[in-house]
């Protein structure tokens, strides 16, 4: 399932179209019981609009409650008090992750490292996975996943999971599996290590204010780990050649395991410049139960095609 977007034609937008579009947000969120302070509902819609227009819209609107802070659905405001829960529980979380990430950027071949999915929100729930994407020197995907996954065990020692889901090379930037979701992801993510390789990431994918145009992907607030001098030395000792041989005899053998395991197919890509190994269609999962919410809200017949799944 994907959703597509034209660009919008100018800045305007109706109110009705407006708060068909806030109910679309606060649909998505709600699939992860994760109310919206206003900044992000407006980060999060899917049509261009000013923060004033979006506060004095919803203001206005019967299907919506706010709450110390926070819009919902208006039946669902037990939301209110899980998001303040999980965002206590996934701070200490949170401050590891940014640590394992900078850690990360520092090992060969690792060129940046993005927390992303439910951590990057505050939003741990029952599964407390650390995950990240990364971009790796071209031709080094598979080695740089070799180190990322070698730390991750020591990280295993203090119960800690860290998942690099996705790891692409510099030469493939450009993301094809382009949907709500992917630009949510997009959006969420906070770069730890490597800002010039990030920043050539969201150049690559314009789309993604496509999708949310009020939305500007940049830098967040937290300091960005520059390549060190120590990674440098550590990818003097792998020279091209001796790098090459095992990053083929790495890549061969694990995707062969990998197109073995249970849930490939659907968001899995290996290849020499890709590892997406999302297994278990997180993406399509969201989408669908996206897709049952706009139609509990009547919504499925009243947004424009692009607005919804299919």
């Amino acid at each position: 399932m994907s959703l597509t977007f034209a660009s919008p034609p100018s800045a305007f937008v109706s109110v009705p179209a407006l708060e068909h579009a806030i109910l679309a947000a606060l649909a998505y969120s709600d699939i992860f019981d994760h109310p919206l302070t206003l900044d992000e509902l407006h980060r999060f819609l899917v049509v261009p609009a000013a923060k004033d227009e979006v506060a004095a819209c919803v203001s206005e609107m019967t299907g919506v409650l706010f709450e110390d802070g926070y819009y919902f659905l208006a039946d669902r405001p037990e939301i209110v008090e899980l998001r303040r829960t999980r965002e206590a529980n996934s701070r200490q979380a949170f401050r590891r992750a940014v640590l394992y990430g900078r850690i990360l950027g520092g090992l060969p071949f690792i060129r940046m490292v993005a927390m992303t999915g439910s951590l990057a929100m505050l939003n741990l729930s029952k599964n407390r996975d650390m995950d990240f994407m990364l971009i790796a020197k071209p031709g080094r995907v598979w080695l740089a996943r070799a180190f990322a996954l070698a730390f991750g065990r020591l990280a295993r020692l203090v119960g800690d999971v860290i998942c690099p889901n996705v790891i692409v090379s510099e030469n493939a930037l450009v993301w094809d599996a382009r949907s709500l979701y992917a630009a949510r992801e997009f959006a969420q993510m906070i770069p730890v290590s490597g800002l010039a390789a990030y920043h050539r990431l969201l150049a690559a994918n314009p789309w993604v204010n496509e999708i949310l145009p009020n939305a500007p992907l940049k830098s967040t607030g937290l300091p960005v780990k520059k390549r060190n001098r120590i990674q440098s030395i550590l990818e003097f000792f792998l020279p091209d050649p001796l790098a090459a041989r095992f990053e083929q005899w790495e890549m061969t053998r694990k995707i062969s395991r990998l197109k073995a395991q249970k849930g490939y197919g659907l968001e899995t890509n290996f290849s020499a410049d890709v590892c997406q190994g999302n297994f278990d269609h997180h993406g399509a999962w969201a989408m669908k139960m996206y897709d049952e919410r706009l139609r509990t809200l009547s919504l499925w017949d009243r947004v424009p095609e692009g607005w919804r799944a299919g």
